[in-house]
């Protein structure tokens, strides 16, 4: 079994597990929510560089609280923020225009919960991305097995070996791994499946 978090425009790494995995694929909704992370942090590949985007939550230094019970922040405009940083850095790639008016209502719709927000963006990223399957959300902590892949836990970057694709900035950036899955389905498209197929866990 694989156990994932929930997270926020989760990374390649994250949706090559679930394209090559995805029914022994679990995402634990009742871990304890971990500040600073993919929970509700992503990284997007700008003109200047990798830009970090992270959605804001409500009591964040309440510890140990379930993931399942963390409430989004609407005090600031990060969603705004975040739609104007996703349009400038992606506007000119190659799908951006085709799967962006489905991922924008995500930047408008208020979510109370983090876990409700992450799935229902996730659910989409997984269709238009053709990878398939249903996602597996847990009813409790998920306890993991010595032969389980926990990807709860930071991080095997050297165990995962990506195939390098197309970048919208790359005739000036190098090539940046383990983007956000955004990067490589405005970059790639239909293709994208195949890059993820190629992945290496």
């Amino acid at each position: 079994m694989i156990i994932l978090p929930s997270t926020y425009l989760g990374s390649v790494e994250y949706f090559a597990a679930l394209a090559q995995h995805g029914g022994e694929c679990v995402i634990d909704t009742c871990e304890h929510y971990i500040k600073r992370t993919e929970r509700n942090r992503a990284r997007i590949m700008t003109a200047n560089g990798v830009m970090p985007l992270s959605v804001h939550i409500r009591n964040a230094d309440r510890p140990r609280t379930p993931m399942r019970d963390i409430r989004i922040d609407y005090s600031k405009r990060w969603q705004h923020l975040h739609s104007v940083a996703l349009r400038s850095a992606y506007g000119s790639s190659p799908y951006f225009e085709h799967y962006a008016p489905e991922i924008e209502p995500f930047y408008e719709k208020r979510y109370e919960f983090l876990l409700d927000y992450n799935t229902e963006l996730t659910a989409l990223l997984l269709r238009l991305g053709h990878v398939g399957g249903e996602l597996k959300l847990s009813d409790a902590y998920v306890e993991a097995a010595p032969d389980d892949t926990d990807m709860r836990v930071k991080k095997r970057e050297s165990a995962f070996v990506y195939p390098e694709y197309f970048q919208l900035f790359s005739d000036r950036l190098p090539f940046a791994p383990n983007l956000s899955f955004i990067d490589l389905l405005f970059s790639e498209g239909p293709s994208s499946i195949d890059v993820l197929r190629r992945c290496r866990l």
